[in-house]
């Protein structure tokens, strides 16, 4: 049997017409596929080479393609001119999906054609879940399975808009930081910070018996004038995050001008070349490293002044502050420190217009450092200047022979060093606490009426937080630092007390303040209220001819009298329920503080 004349030209054979046939110069569509099919049965034609694909060995990549590209143009070439027909006899619906096929090898196109499936099965889940929803909510009324193609395309960008959502604010809020956005702020009131920081009740019983004097800081500090903050920085304190609190975030008038790479920022007064901070970060270590009390009282008037004649010199206010902290935290934190190659050889240890001789001071390593040395190490030397460090930098080493042991015995020079270092704490005019920063800032504020920009952070993982030590290593270095160990008990006490000093002060000056702005209230309404009804009564009469006028105006002054009274008792007693421990009296701020210290009588 002849093959038609397009299978024969498809197959690159000489049209041969069988005997006795009719000739066709067409190729009927209904025979089409069957013809396609023997031409693609003959070995070596170009249809069986096509179906065969490439040869073994030869990947199917996106290079290798004879019949998935487009149908090409004619061409003079021989491969062009046999393809062509035979990609014309297969059907519409197989061209489509040839079509489809070389668009799916096409890596951009797949990606688009993955995300466009995946956010229509996407939506058209959702658009079921939410049908549902709807359905059992709102019955028949709402039917989203009847959505036209506005409403799924509108769903879509919901879905995608929450999708970028998510995105963006796992980028801004990484982890657990934003905290689900603070909803706990709108669940519940928020906590009072100064009393939820060292996580234990505000209150405490206190052990030492304070005055008003000594409760009481309040510094006239005039930064315009000639005042000046001395800033007294123990090692291992956490002194450098206040001193950097110091020249950084506090809100002046002119503030301190700090440049990038520089440790030392310029804090001038308005309107004057002069410091108004003698700190580290202010004017450096101009009276040595970490220079102690004995060295600044000595060493800071004629730092500030050297230059000026004495009786051109003013009459400055000196207004001394210092961080302390727990001694054994600030002990293991300094041998960490030590570990890593610290050594504050450039300490001066001036005392007495000297430094020590060797005898008096020797030193614990041999080399250029104490770099990696053990623990029992450090706590074996016996001149190591950790121990009672904050007790000997705070206290007048003049009263004791300075660093001549030899001069007293041990025992009398420990207590005239623990009073010396309790005096000076206590009269200085400001005093914090590493493990209470806010009640810190809060203190400092309130000494020196100049407030922070930025609160402060309480860090309670630090390095000394990360050794671990036994029991009886913690009561050795106890032991070593037993005279830091009572200064602190002293020093936390004092803090407490002045804070909540501070804290009642407050509140009754709160208190005062609304209880006069109610009575100008009350009386201005109580007046204004009568002269309105005599007024209404006789609009005809002067106040003088009108004796009623008179008598109402008596009355409300009575009236007023009576009232502020019993808006006085009324506080009082709201006052004595919250306060049941301590005795409020009708006196303004000096009955306020005796009633503090009485309630300290009664606590002891």
């Amino acid at each position: 049997m002849a093959l038609p004349a397009c299978a024969a030209r498809a197959l690159g054979q000489p049209l041969q017409r069988e005997r006795g046939a009719p000739a066709r110069t067409t190729c009927p569509r209904r025979h089409s596929r069957v013809e396609a099919e023997l031409a693609a049965s003959r070995p070596g034609s170009v249809a069986a080479s096509v179906r065969a694909g490439p040869p073994r060995g030869v990947s199917r990549g996106f290079n290798s393609q004879p019949f998935l590209d487009e149908p090409l143009k004619a061409s003079s070439s021989l491969a062009g001119a046999a393809r062509t027909p035979l990609f014309a006899l297969l059907s519409r619906g197989r061209r489509r999906r040839m079509h489809d096929l070389r668009r799916r090898w096409d890596l951009g196109s797949l990606c688009r054609a993955l995300l466009t499936r995946g956010l229509a099965a996407l939506g058209h889940s959702l658009k079921h879940v939410l049908g549902a929803i709807f359905s059992k909510i709102f019955g028949p009324l709402a039917s989203v399975g009847n959505m036209d193609e506005k409403s799924n395309k509108l769903l879509l960008a919901l879905v995608m808009l929450f999708l970028f959502a998510v995105i963006v604010l796992q980028y801004v809020c990484p982890g657990t930081e934003c905290q689900l956005l603070r909803l706990q702020a709108f669940s519940s009131p928020m906590p009072d910070p100064y009393r939820s920081e060292d996580e234990n009740s505000a209150r405490f019983v206190p052990r030492y018996n304070f005055s008003r004097g000594d409760l009481l800081r309040k510094v006239d500090f005039d930064i315009k004038g000639d005042d000046l903050i001395v800033f007294l920085h123990i090692q291992k304190t956490g002194g450098t995050t206040f001193g950097r609190h110091l020249v950084r975030n506090i809100q002046l008038e002119q503030p301190c001008e700090c440049r990038v790479g520089q440790k030392k920022c310029t804090c001038h007064r308005p309107g004057k070349r002069e410091t108004w901070l003698f700190s580290r970060f202010s004017t450096g270590w101009s009276c040595g490293l970490h220079a102690d009390w004995t060295e600044l009282t000595s060493c800071v008037p004629s730092v500030v002044d050297g230059k000026r004649d004495a009786r051109l010199r003013p009459s400055r206010n000196f207004h001394y502050i210092t961080i302390l902290r727990d001694p054994v935290s600030r002990y293991l934190s300094e041998w960490r420190h030590v570990q890593r190659g610290a050594t504050w050889k450039a300490s001066l240890h001036v005392c007495d217009g000297r430094p020590p001789t060797s005898e008096e001071l020797p030193s614990c390593y041999t080399g250029d450092d104490w770099s990696g040395c053990p623990l029992k190490e450090f706590m074996d030397c016996p001149y190591n200047l950790a121990n009672n460090r904050q007790v000997r930098m705070l206290s007048d080493l003049t009263l004791v022979g300075c660093y001549n042991l030899s001069v007293m015995p041990e025992k009398q020079r420990n207590k005239v060093l623990l009073e010396s270092a309790k005096s000076n704490l206590k009269h200085m005019a400001f005093f914090g606490l590493t493990e209470f920063q806010r009640k810190t800032q809060y203190l400092f504020e309130k000494t020196f009426n100049m407030n922070f920009i930025s609160p402060f952070t309480q860090y309670n993982t630090t390095r000394a937080s990360s050794v671990e030590i036994n029991e009886e290593i913690q009561k050795r270095i106890e032991g070593l630092n037993f005279l830091d160990m009572e200064l602190y008990s002293y020093a936390k006490d004092l803090f407490l007390q002045r804070y909540q000093f501070m804290r009642q002060k407050e509140h009754q000056e709160a208190r005062q303040k609304r209880q006069e702005q109610r009575k100008f209230l009350k009386g201005r309404f109580l007046q204004t209220h009568f002269q309105s009804q005599g007024q209404s009564q006789n609009p005809s009469q002067n106040p003088s001819q009108n004796p009623n006028l008179n008598a109402n105006q008596n009355v409300t002054q009575n009236l007023i009298q009576n009232l502020t009274q019993n808006s006085s008792q009324k506080e009082n007693r709201e006052s004595r329920k919250q306060n049941p421990g301590q005795e409020q009296s009708n006196g303004g701020a000096s009955n306020g503080t005796n009633d503090y210290i009485g309630s300290v009588e009664k606590w002891r």
